[in-house]
């Protein structure tokens, strides 16, 4: 049986389905390709799958209830992977009822399918840092308290654990969150730090820097994360309602992030100090042991390695 994975035209779905069709597996892929950036970057990542032995893509919205019904129903897959998500803190300052739609409702479809299914699947699903909020207790454990978030996004991922929490505790199906920290690498999101700092120190351009550069950011290399997922979709023992960091357990001064890339590149960076913006944080940094123990979650890429593979991507990706 396959395993359905939502948002494979994105940058972390779009990985996991790679590492997963490497093993021989195979994959059920839907993405909306909405245009919170570019669709092509999308196209082109699906395009990759779709040439691969194992993979269905299929163009879907998760709030088409009746459709992702038929296709539970018609795929039986023995674990689902729910990565499709409207993201961005930033963007949810502007645009609140997208993320009502594609974080809660839709989120709220995929558990109604996987309840209806029997046997019900495995459910693994994407949470994020800023779950956190404001907490300054570093590093940051599945134990802290996350109550008090300071953005739209971060109250939808929030609602999201506890609505899997009501449904493993209703209906007994085993639901496994996962809190991703700063994930980037090679086909990564345009709206993230290291795109959007890369496009423009090859541009000439001066780097957005906010806090005034007071910022620590837990950067997590994407091939470190997709082994937690396959640990979170595989690993035995695991109880009916679990919660993980997926981090790379180290926080890393983002001066320091903008000094190696811009050595990789071979720039030299000028930055814009600005203060923080509204719903950002001036650090984040994960506690892994818990998913080290349960998950076999040992992230072993530093930005120095990582860094330097998202650059070789970038340029052979734009032509450079």
């Amino acid at each position: 049986m396959p395993t359905l994975i939502t948002g494979t035209a994105g940058f972390i779905g779009f990985h996991l389905a790679q590492a997963l069709l490497d093993a021989g597996e195979s994959v059920v892929g839907l993405d909306n390709f909405n245009d919170y950036y570019s669709v092509q970057l999308k196209r082109d990542r699906h395009a990759l799958l779709e040439k691969r032995p194992g993979y269905r893509g299929v163009a879907m919205d998760l709030c088409d209830l009746e459709g992702l019904r038929r296709l539970v129903a018609e795929t039986r897959p023995e674990a689902v992977c729910h990565l499709a998500a409207q993201a961005g803190v930033r963007y949810s300052l502007t645009h609140p009822f997208v993320y009502e739609k594609s974080n809660l409702e839709g989120f709220l479809n995929i558990l109604e399918v996987c309840r209806h299914t029997t046997p019900a699947p495995r459910l693994v699903y994407a949470s994020s840092s800023s779950v956190y909020g404001g907490n300054t207790k570093l590093p940051f454990s599945e134990d802290d308290r996350v109550d008090t978030p300071i953005s739209l996004y971060a109250a939808t991922k929030k609602a999201n654990e506890l609505m899997a929490h009501a449904y493993s505790h209703l209906y007994g199906m085993q639901t496994i969150g996962l809190r991703f920290f700063t994930v980037y690498g090679p086909w990564g999101r345009p709206d993230m730090a290291m795109w959007l700092f890369t496009e423009a120190m090859l541009a000439g351009r001066p780097i957005q820097v906010f806090n005034h550069g007071n910022m620590r950011r837990d950067f997590t290399y994407v091939d470190d994360i997709v082994a937690g997922l396959h640990g979170a979709l595989t690993a035995e023992g695991l109880g009916r309602y679990e919660i993980f960091n997926l981090g790379n357990h180290r926080s890393e001064d983002l001066r320091e992030m903008i000094g190696t890339l811009g050595r990789t590149l071979g720039v030299e960076p000028r930055m814009e100090m600005l203060p923080m913006q509204a719903g950002d944080v001036p650090a984040t940094y994960a506690n892994t042991e818990r998913a080290r123990l349960k998950l076999g979650f040992e992230p072993v890429t530093p930005i120095s390695v990582g860094i330097p593979k998202f650059v070789r991507w970038y340029r052979e990706y734009h032509r450079l």
